[in-house]
């Protein structure tokens, strides 16, 4: 890699993540993602059929498109402190998690051993798929 290269990656690390998740109804997602997750609604941009949440440093976006749930993969994933109580919460809320039996993934009680986390997936009303997890490492510190 060239000075270029870490030139420009450097503007990026200094930069802001922003998650951006298509939803059939950007309005109605708003009870979702506001209401049900308790996300802060920092901004509504009706003139981009969009919803703007604060989620610590970083933002996530709902915006309306025909392509809401159509990925098969995580869309955002919140790293939180405890993702035990982040899923008591969370179900307390009405939110349902995914149960994997699979080779690479098992999970019980809705959280699986992913990697170097602990993780659970949910869906949206669209069926994007959101997930919660911990850093091992980090909740061992």
């Amino acid at each position: 890699m060239g000075d270029d290269d870490e030139a420009e990656l450097a503007v990026l690390a200094r930069g802001q993540l922003v998650a951006v998740v298509p939803v059939s109804d950007w309005r109605e997602a708003i009870g979702f993602y506001r209401d049900t997750l308790g996300l802060p609604l920092a901004e509504e941009v009706a003139s981009q059929n969009e919803a703007r949440y604060a989620v610590g440093d970083a933002i996530l976006i709902t915006y309306q498109s025909v392509g809401a749930g159509q990925s098969r993969h995580t869309v955002a994933a919140f790293v939180v402190d405890d993702v035990d109580a982040a899923v008591a919460d969370l179900r307390g809320r009405g939110v349902v998690f995914e149960e994997y039996d699979l080779p690479e993934i098992k999970t019980e009680n809705g959280i699986a051993l992913f990697g170097d986390t602990r993780e659970a997936w949910f869906r949206d009303p669209d069926g994007n798929l959101l997930a919660v997890g911990t850093r091992i490492a980090d909740a061992a510190a």
